[in-house]
């Protein structure tokens, strides 16, 4: 095969892949606290020959826009949002997960819990459970929650060194081998808001019509390579 047809066919290959996050992203225009994604490319050379050079196409790594979604006002008091950088904490089977989304709820155990129903972690490491019988939850700026008997926790929010570095599991939630360390004293807690998607819908529709022209202009000049190469040989066949 021609150095043309592989040149091609690595554009394709990571186009595709654009394509799919682009998707993913258009997916979660609505999803509360989902963070814009981007695929980040870099060259790979190849040297076929003492003097040649091609150079493809690799996709290397998704790149997450960490900038704050915007903020939407419910009135649910037990919906919250950061309001700076950092992550709440859920507890799961396979240890603490960390999520941008605050669309919280009390389950039958009167514990704080996610929308997948994981348990909301206070700084001491446990549920937060609010006293049966009260009705009046407060979450002040620094995420002490407390009800008309008293302060019940403080929300364990946490930021790491390389955010970029988090893997994200599904349903809002991410995972990392970095140690957590406290959220800067700048992060606040906003009782009755959600942070929306970061996602700009015109931007990524858009971006997907670009690339699904990319992706036919390189199969276009896949296939007239193809044909170059059997009409070529077709005529040497008749030569010999």
């Amino acid at each position: 095969m021609e150095n043309s047809i592989y040149v091609a066919l690595s554009h394709q290959m990571a186009l595709r892949r654009q394509l799919d996050v682009t998707s993913n992203n258009i997916a979660n225009v609505n999803t509360t606290g989902y963070k814009n994604q981007r695929m980040l490319f870099t060259e790979f050379l190849e040297k076929p020959g003492l003097h040649e050079k091609v150079s493809f196409v690799q996709d290397r790594a998704v790149v997450r826009d960490l900038s704050n979604g915007a903020m939407t006002q419910t009135g649910n008091p037990l919906d919250l949002a950061l309001t700076g950088q950092g992550y709440f904490t859920v507890d799961t089977a396979s240890g603490p997960r960390y999520t941008r989304a605050g669309n919280f709820h009390l389950n039958d155990q009167r514990q704080l819990v996610d929308a997948g129903g994981l348990p909301v972690l206070a700084n001491n490491g446990q549920p937060i459970t609010i006293p049966a019988g009260t009705s009046d939850v407060k979450v002040s700026g620094d995420g002490t929650v407390a009800t008309e008997l008293g302060p019940v926790g403080k929300l364990n929010i946490v930021t790491f060194k390389n955010e970029q570095l988090m893997t994200e599991v599904g349903n809002g939630l991410y995972v990392t081998d970095e140690q957590p360390e406290p959220a800067p004293a700048e992060t606040k807690v906003a009782q009755g808001l959600l942070e929306g998607s970061n996602v700009k819908p015109v931007v990524e529709m858009t971006q997907m019509i670009e690339l699904q022209r990319q992706y036919m202009s390189a199969q276009r000049m896949m296939d007239n390579e193809h044909e170059r190469i059997r009409t070529m040989l077709q005529r040497l066949g008749r030569s010999v």
